[in-house]
């Protein structure tokens, strides 16, 4: 009997270590613990740390209470002009308050996906599902030719669109934190159209450059010519029939005194008799013979 006595103590100690074992579980860092017992659910999470349980009848599972990533990738939406991109990849971030988990646990227990590291996503599946209509919703409401241009546009969009399907359903459980638009990938004739597009886009502004310049010159001459135009008027002012009468007579002058000097005048005197007093012509004419 004596020898049995330590075999009994090794037994005893054996199971209540088992014992122990099954009550005593660790959450971490930024995840929770929800617990069911004989199917119920506590809606109590359990925090970091330590924790203790009934044992074999409680079991628990691990949630994620830390921003969790969806990758959703190959997706090939219309855009508003019909045309269908060849790749478009987009990140959802989103995150679910630790004390929601458990609702969100009940309500959608075959939405959650079991993470690589063994800690379950909430609600992972609902969020995929609305995530990816709401990108195809906004897709639609942009031209192909300008998504390249519209990402930021287009990442808020998604992220204010699947907020809102969210908070009809869930309101106050599921936040969305972040949308990126890792890739976007066009047809190659959206591509030939966007190429185009650019090009034609560079060539207009050469020809608004080009319009400028000859507006521009345009105006130089114009300015040029308003001076001619101020030059002339100020000449003809000046041109009296006085000082003009003045002139010819100094010529006349000088032709007197400098023999064998010859002088031009129209055959038909056009002109000649508004300047040109025929009696001073013909005394320098006679004091020439």
């Amino acid at each position: 009997m004596n020898k049995l006595l330590p075999v009994k103590f090794v037994l005893l100690a054996v199971v209540v270590g088992v014992i122990l074992s099954t009550m005593a579980y660790t959450v971490q860092s930024g995840n929770v613990a929800v617990e069911r017992t004989l199917g119920k659910v506590n809606h109590t999470e359990q925090l970091q740390g330590l924790n203790f349980k009934a044992p074999i009848l409680t079991t628990k599972q691990e949630f994620s209470a830390k921003e969790i990533a969806i990758d959703i990738d190959d997706l090939k939406p219309k855009a508003a002009d019909n045309l269908s991109l060849r790749d478009l990849d987009v990140s959802v971030y989103y995150r679910v308050p630790p004390e929601r988990i458990s609702e969100l646990y009940v309500k959608y227990a075959a939405s959650s996906m079991r993470g690589s590291d063994g800690v379950w996503l909430p609600a992972f599946g609902l969020v995929v599902r609305e995530a990816r209509a709401a990108i195809y919703e906004k897709v639609s409401e942009i031209d192909s030719l300008q998504l390249h241009k519209q990402r930021e546009l287009l990442q808020n969009a998604v992220l204010e669109e699947l907020q809102g399907r969210l908070e009809q359903s869930d309101s106050g459980d599921i936040f969305i934190t972040r949308v990126v638009v890792r890739a976007l990938n066009t047809d190659p004739s959206i591509e030939a159209a966007i190429r185009e597009a650019v090009e034609a886009e560079k060539r207009l502004e050469a020809k608004q450059v080009q319009v400028e310049i000859a507006k521009k010159d345009a105006e130089i001459e114009i300015e040029r010519a308003k001076g001619i135009a101020e030059a002339n008027s100020i000449i003809n002012k000046s041109l009296t029939a006085e000082y003009l009468q003045h002139e010819i007579n100094k010529a006349l002058h000088e032709f007197a005194e400098n023999d064998g000097s010859v002088v031009v005048i129209p055959a038909n005197m056009q002109g000649f008799d508004l300047i040109l007093d025929s009696s001073s012509l013909q005394r320098a004419a006679g004091t020439g013979n």
